[in-house]
């Protein structure tokens, strides 16, 4: 299959693996909160309490061809860290390239780190920061650490020699995402990715003027003519990548 076709979590893995329903973080554009509303597999109110699937940590993992994600529906945090300890090390022993993805909490970062040390060449970690300003983060990712947390966590998973990515998706800040770039950049093995917000009035509960003032500041933020901007800032930077739906915008092709 060629790249242009692959869009989503396909850009990063080929098999996603989860072990719990809902998450602490509640970001407010969530795809998969959004679809487990939908289709009425928990409420809103709900998803903040994270309900660790027993079945998921309890069955065996295979060496699966191509690179697992783990996790991709929710996040590794203090209250289900020991399950996804246990799956994590199940997929590790098992032989995969996992791929760790996390608004990552230090403690949890700190753990994995020190758990896992021995299959460091089998883990990339891909750490989400959409902005550097913790009001914004805070608003779109009320449960989520605070940037100093998640710079924090990067450093550490650089320090101790693992290989490290990062996600600036969505873009939360789109006027600050070059200059967020030139932050983080020098703490990155692998990769930067940069992708807009999605399906936004789909996801997002329109419930006030805050939040329809902070969904207009996104989609002004994502304009055709801004991500072309900002594709021209960073075209040249050796360690950035696009996701599709802004490959879509610099190349028409795809």
């Amino acid at each position: 299959m060629s790249e242009k076709h692959v869009s989503g979590t396909k850009e990063w893995a080929i098999h996603n693996v989860n072990c719990c329903s809902g998450c602490s973080n509640n970001c407010r554009y969530c795809y998969a909160k959004g679809m487990a509303v939908r289709f009425k597999r928990m409420t809103a109110e709900e998803w903040p309490d994270e309900r660790i699937r027993l079945h998921d940590v309890e069955r065996d993992y295979r060496k699966f061809d191509g690179r697992v994600m783990f996790p991709s529906s929710h996040d590794i945090t203090p209250g289900n860290i020991e399950a996804c300890l246990t799956v994590l090390g199940k997929l590790l022993a098992a032989g995969n390239e996992v791929l760790i993805v996390s608004k990552p909490q230090f403690e949890c970062i700190q753990v994995i780190c020190d758990r896992f040390k021995e299959y460091l060449p089998q883990i990339l970690f891909r750490f989400t920061i959409g902005a550097k300003n913790d009001e914004i983060l805070s608003f779109w990712e009320p449960g989520a650490p605070s940037y100093k947390e998640r710079l924090s966590s990067l450093l550490w998973a650089f320090h101790e020699g693992f290989n490290t990515s990062v996600s600036i998706e969505p873009m939360l800040d789109a006027e600050n995402v070059v200059d967020l770039v030139h932050d983080l950049d020098y703490r990155v093995t692998d990769s930067i990715w940069i992708g807009k917000m999605n399906h936004i009035r789909k996801n997002i509960i329109i419930d006030s003027d805050e939040v329809a003032e902070a969904i207009h500041r996104i989609e002004q933020g994502q304009t055709d003519d801004k991500i072309r901007d900002i594709y021209n800032a960073l075209k040249n930077h050796p360690l950035i990548k696009w996701k599709g739906g802004i490959k879509k915008i610099i190349d028409p092709r795809d």
